[in-house]
C-alpha cells in the first residue's frame, strides 16, 4: 500500500458515495427538463439509495468470491454505463431504472474497504480506515455542490455524463494499478448470501459493533431529518439553503477521522467508541440549546451537528476495524453485515425522529439521540464483562489492532 495507491482508493470511494448523493441537488433541473412535478423527481433519489441497499446485500459479498481488482473494475464499468443510461434518458421511468442501476453497482466503497486493509500491516489498519471514510464524507458533500453547480450551466443530464465519463476514467486506473489479490472464498453465491446473517448469529463482536453504529446513525439521521423542521420554523424562519451551508460543517470530519484511524491503531477500537458514544451525548445536549432560536442557538446546532458527525464517523472508523480484524477472509460479508444493520439503524432513526418531533419537537428529537447513545453506552461499558464469560476472547477489541487481529485468527 503506498500513499499513491491509498489516495487513488480514497478517490474511489468519493466517486462511488458521490454517485448516491449528487441526483439530491438536481431534482428540480430534472422536474424542469422532463416536464413532470418536483414530487415525482424525488423517485430518482429514492430509487438510487433502494438500489444502494440492494447492492450492499447482493453484491458487496461477492468481494471474498471474486479477486478484488477485477471486481472493482468491473462495478465501476457498470456504474458508468449506468449514469451514461441516466444522462441519456428521455423520460421520467427510464431514468428511474437508471437511477437504479447506479445505486445497485456503485458499491465500489464497501469493496474497497477490506481490499485496502489487506494490503497493510494490521497497526495501519486504523489509519486506512480513516483516510478512505474521509474519500467518502468528501464525496458524499461535494457531490451535491458539484452536480449543483454544473446543472445551473449546463442542464441535468451534464453532472449525470461528467459522472460517467470520471467512473470509467477511473475504472481504467484501477486497472492498471490495484494489486492482484487472490480470492478469499470458493463458495457459492447462495452461500455468500446466506453468510453474513450465520456471521451475525456466531460473531459477538460484529453484533456489537453493528449496535453502536446502528444506535448512533440512527440519532444522525433523526438530527438530519428534523432540523429543515426546526429552521423552517418560528424560531430561525430560514429555508433549505440553511440546512444544506450547516452540512458543510461536516466537511471537518475529512479531517478528523484519520486522526481517529491512527489513535485505533495505537489504542484500540475500544477508547474510541467510548470517545465517541460521550461525543453523541455532549452533542445531544448542545443540540438542545438549539431550540431558543436567535444567534445563540444557531450557534449551538452548528457546534452540536458538527460533534455529531465527528462522533459517527469517528466511531465508524473504530467499528470497521473492530469487524474486519475478526476474520480476515470474510471481510466483506463482515461489512455487509455491518453496513446493512447501520442503514436499517438510519431509516428507523429517520422514523423515530420525526415522531419524536410530532409529540414533543425539537427536545424530543435531541432526548431520542441521548437515549440511543445511552443503550450503546452501557452496551460498551458491559463488555469487558461479557468477554470474561467468553474462553478465549478476552482481547478482542480491546488491544490495538495488531492483538485483534492475532486473537481472531
Amino acid at each position: 500500500m503506498t500513499r499513491r495507491l491509498l489516495l487513488l482508493l480514497s478517490l474511489t470511494c468519493a466517486m462511488a458515495v458521490g454517485n448516491i448523493y449528487f441526483p439530491q441537488a438536481i431534482t428540480p433541473l430534472l422536474a424542469t427538463g422532463l416536464g413532470v412535478s418536483p414530487d415525482s423527481t424525488a423517485l430518482v433519489v429514492t430509487a438510487t439509495q433502494i438500489g444502494y441497499t440492494a447492492g450492499i446485500v447482493l453484491l458487496v459479498p461477492l468481494g471474498d468470491r471474486i479477486p478484488h481488482r477485477r471486481f472493482l473494475v468491473t462495478l465501476l464499468v457498470l456504474t458508468g454505463l449506468a449514469l451514461l443510461a441516466a444522462g441519456c434518458a428521455p423520460a421520467l421511468t427510464p431514468l428511474v431504472a437508471a437511477g437504479a442501476a447506479v445505486g445497485l453497482t456503485t458499491v465500489a466503497a464497501q469493496v474497497v474497504g477490506p481490499l485496502a486493509v489487506g494490503l497493510v500491516a494490521p497497526d495501519r489498519q486504523g489509519a486506512v480506515i480513516g483516510a478512505l471514510l474521509s474519500g467518502s464524507t468528501g464525496g458524499m458533500l461535494l457531490a451535491r455542490t458539484f452536480s449543483g453547480t454544473l446543472g445551473e450551466w449546463l442542464g441535468w443530464r451534464a453532472p449525470y455524463l461528467v459522472a460517467a465519463a470520471l467512473t470509467l476514467l477511473l475504472s481504467a486506473v484501477l486497472a492498471l494499478t490495484v494489486p492482484a489479490v487472490p480470492p478469499a472464498s470458493r463458495q457459492s453465491y447462495p452461500a455468500l448470501l446466506a453468510e453474513p446473517l450465520r456471521l451475525l448469529r456466531t460473531e459477538p463482536e460484529l453484533r456489537r459493533s453493528c449496535l453502536y453504529q446502528a444506535t448512533v446513525f440512527a440519532g444522525f439521521s433523526a438530527v438530519w431529518t428534523c432540523l429543515a423542521f426546526l429552521l423552517s420554523g418560528p424560531a430561525y424562519g430560514l429555508g433549505a439553503r440553511a440546512v444544506g451551508a450547516l452540512a458543510l460543517v461536516g466537511a471537518a470530519t475529512m479531517l478528523c477521522t484519520p486522526f481517529a484511524g491512527r489513535l485505533v491503531d495505537r489504542r484500540g477500537p475500544d477508547p474510541v467508541n467510548l470517545i465517541c458514544l460521550l461525543g453523541v451525548l455532549a452533542a445531544a445536549a448542545v443540540l438542545a440549546v438549539g431550540a431558543r432560536g436567535g444567534t445563540t442557538g444557531l450557534a449551538a446546532l452548528t457546534l452540536g451537528t458538527l460533534l455529531l458527525d465527528v462522533a459517527m464517523q469517528s466511531g465508524m472508523v473504530a467499528n470497521q476495524a473492530r469487524v474486519y480484524a475478526l476474520r480476515p477472509e470474510a471481510r466483506n460479508r463482515l461489512n455487509t453485515a455491518y453496513m446493512t444493520c447501520a442503514y436499517l439503524g438510519g431509516s428507523a432513526g429517520s422514523w423515530l425522529g420525526v415522531r419524536a418531533w410530532g409529540r414533543t419537537g425539537w427536545a424530543g428529537v435531541c432526548a431520542l439521540v441521548a437515549l440511543l447513545a445511552t443503550v450503546a453506552l452501557i452496551r460498551h461499558l458491559l463488555a469487558p464483562r461479557r468477554r470474561a464469560r467468553r474462553p478465549g476472547s478476552d482481547r478482542v477489541g480491546s488491544g490495538n489492532s495488531a492483538d485483534v487481529t492475532a486473537s481472531a485468527r
